[in-house]
């Protein structure tokens, strides 16, 4: 049975065991739940957003999971419940991100950290080309990222890099100097822009710190000009589609620009951002953007193909 196949008879199971790509992956909120609720001894609260931004997001990290890591080893056991979350959809191609001030937050030393990412990985699925990420949050001052980040370099272990958070917290350009340090370290350079922001917003990331792929970057849809930039200069943009929904930044699987960027020439992946929280593996969604008709299984393949490429 082929991919498309599975995609035609709405196997879950069997969409599953096919090879599939995960770019856009926040460590920490990506675990399966079912292990996270079992250390934790409670069941999560379940987000649910009721307006557009990530404002309610942020504080459902606060005030629901953030407890969670009051826990002895409760980071140890996010890092496992990830692995384990990419293990069962099928991921063979993981960019997983760290926030580079979680260490200093929680008083985990950058050691620990790569050591715990490796036993993981390792043990639960070393099948995975794993890709380790910095993550660097939009709303904290560039000189302390910076500083968190140096701590990083030394294990020679973390490939790319990634700004996230409130996309309006400042100006883009702030991040240009720490960027610009990224890439001399021979860093893959990603950014969120056009979550939430404008189709120029997502050019202006990419023009400005020099990126090598767009996390979301949807609002470059309502853009002929700038999808056809990002086509030109062969900017893949990492979408989630079931993450804008239940961030209300788009109603539906159906109504989702994810089509109209692929018939602009844009190259993108589809990933999960936090499955902890909005439940869906890759598997799921694209059974879903099926479904909604969005595209069709041969196109969904040929999307499937793009994050294994990469």
């Amino acid at each position: 049975m082929t991919f498309s196949d599975a995609l035609r008879n709405s196997r879950l199971a069997t969409i599953r065991e096919f090879p599939k790509a995960d770019l856009h992956n926040h460590c920490l909120l990506g675990g399966k739940r079912s292990v996270i609720e079992k250390y934790f001894g409670k069941k999560l609260e379940k987000f649910k957003a009721t307006e557009p931004g990530i404002r309610e997001l942020n504080h459902w990290i606060g005030q629901v999971y953030r407890p969670f890591f009051e826990l002895p080893e409760a980071f140890e056991k996010g890092v496992e419940a990830a692995f384990i979350q990419a293990r069962s959809d099928g991921i063979t191609k993981l960019e997983m991100s760290i926030d580079v001030f979680f260490g200093r937050m929680f008083k985990i030393s950058a050691d620990h950290i790569v050591s715990t990412l490796k036993h993981y990985h390792h043990t639960v699925a070393p099948d995975i080309d794993f890709r380790p990420e910095l993550g660097f949050s939009r709303s904290m001052a560039p000189a302390t990222l910076q500083s968190c980040f140096e701590s990083y370099l030394g294990y020679n272990y973390f490939r790319s890099v990634d700004l996230y958070d409130d996309e309006f917290a400042q100006p883009i350009g702030n991040f240009k100097a720490l960027y610009r340090f990224a890439k001399e370290q021979g860093m893959k350079c990603k950014a969120h822009a056009g979550e939430f922001g404008s189709a120029d917003s997502v050019k202006e990331a990419v023009e400005v710190l020099e990126l090598d792929a767009v996390q979301h970057g949807i609002g470059a849809a309502d853009s002929p000009g700038v999808m056809k930039w990002l086509a030109d200069h062969n900017i893949p943009l990492n979408v989630c589609p079931t993450s804008n929904i239940r961030l209300k930044r788009v109603k539906s699987y159906k109504t989702h620009p994810v089509r109209v960027l692929v018939d602009h020439g844009v190259k993108v992946t589809i990933n999960t951002d936090d499955a902890l929280i909005f439940h869906d593996g890759v598997s799921e969604q694209y059974l879903k953007l099926l479904k909604a008709g969005v595209f069709s299984p041969a196109q969904l393949d040929m999307i499937r193909n793009n994050g294994l490429e990469e």
